[in-house]
């Protein structure tokens, strides 16, 4: 049996984000553009994908008469992202498994 990868975490940058996001409640933007290399535009078409399929929320207000955006990973995020790295160690065991049966045959 094939593990089921999560085919919106395939994505580095998604993957990036949300594994991010598993270690923050409610990360400013800017920290979450910073940590992950991109510019605002890019990180805000990503959180736009990731927010349509609901594996994040953002929240916006102000911080000193300045606008702020802040970006949480939701529970069917939090999910997601396991079951992807659940996936993506089934794979690598089993072919560490099929590899080492075929090096002993």
């Amino acid at each position: 049996m094939v593990a089921e990868l999560d085919q919106l975490l395939l994505d580095p940058t998604r993957l990036a984000i949300v594994s991010l996001l598993t270690a923050a409640e409610w990360a400013e933007f800017g920290f979450v553009r910073d940590s992950v290399g991109l510019s605002d535009s890019a990180l805000s078409k990503q959180v736009t994908t990731l927010s349509k399929n609901e594996y994040v929320e953002v929240r916006k207000g102000y911080v000193n008469k300045r606008p702020r955006t802040w970006l949480n990973l939701t529970g069917p995020g939090r999910s997601a992202l396991s079951a992807h790295i659940a996936a993506l160690q089934a794979i690598a065991e089993k072919a560490k498994a099929d590899g080492a049966s075929h090096s002993r045959g």
